[in-house]
């Protein structure tokens, strides 16, 4: 914003001033032959002799998409924002060789460049898993290389990696085998989990059948007890149902006075 001094002069009555207003964060480059640079504030200037060059030294960020070749070949589209501030010190010295569009005209052409560099040296696959170490070299060399035009990087970061539908594809399949992998292991566990379950259920009902066998060896009354658990379990069953039904204890296995109910030596429990 400049504001004239209509009427008013300072120093001399041949030279008419005006004043220059900068915003704050602003400052100015003064084309003249001290080619001085001014902070944001009031500062005189010399119509038709000075005009001001207005920059913007505030971090500003940039989005880049770029298209790069990994090691192993595959095509990679990555995502990159930079935050860039012209050095303030060196802002006659930008516009002398770069103009006012300094960004414009450096950062595209070192970023692909910078990209392309660092991606052709890791695999997609590292890319992906060594990401925070990718982003760190991509800000050192591109830092060295926006210092050259007097350029300052605040953060360079990875905002996105896309990749080819091969390699996607590729990606998928890895998951899904080593999910069936997974299951296939599963699924070996649960066999031998089985097999030791019968093995021991085997035993178990082996030693089951010796101990009924010694039972029934020691004491004929062992027969007769499982006889009377039967026939209560089935009567259980009958009075539960909604039917009549009318059973001898034949049919019961009740008939308690055929039964032997002996011990070995003969004496009756």
């Amino acid at each position: 914003m400049v504001e004239k001094c209509d009427g008013k002069f300072i120093g001399s009555p041949t030279f008419k001033c005006s004043l220059k207003e900068e915003e704050i964060e602003d400052l100015i480059a003064l084309l003249n032959t001290l080619q001085q640079v001014y902070p944001e504030g009031t500062h005189l200037m010399i119509p038709w002799f000075e005009r001001p060059i207005i920059y913007d030294v505030r971090a500003r960020p940039h989005l880049v998409e770029s298209t790069s070749g990994s090691r192993d070949l595959q095509m990679v589209k990555i995502g990159l924002r930079v935050l860039t501030r012209p050095v303030a010190d060196q802002l006659p010295t930008i516009y002398r060789t770069l103009g006012e569009n300094y960004n414009e005209k450096v950062l595209p052409s070192i970023i692909h460049e910078t990209l392309k560099a660092v991606v052709a040296q890791y695999n997609a696959s590292q890319l992906i898993t060594q990401r925070e170490a990718v982003s760190r070299e991509i800000r050192k060399i591109l830092t060295e290389r926006a210092a050259n035009f007097n350029i300052a990087l605040d953060d360079v970061s990875i905002t996105s990696l896309t990749f080819g539908k091969e390699f996607t594809a590729a990606i998928e399949a890895k998951q899904i085998a080593a999910q069936e992998a997974e299951r296939a292991k599963f699924v070996v566990e649960k066999a031998e989990q089985d097999k030791k379950s019968a093995v021991i259920r085997a035993q178990g009902e082996a030693k089951s059948a010796q101990l009924i066998g010694e039972a029934i060896a020691n004491n004929q009354a062992f027969i007769t007890l499982r006889k009377i658990e039967a026939a209560r379990e089935i009567s259980q069953i009958i009075a539960n149902s909604a039917n009549r039904i009318f059973l001898n204890s034949d049919e019961l296995l009740l008939n308690l006075q055929e039964m032997n109910l002996e011990t070995p030596t003969g004496s009756k429990k």
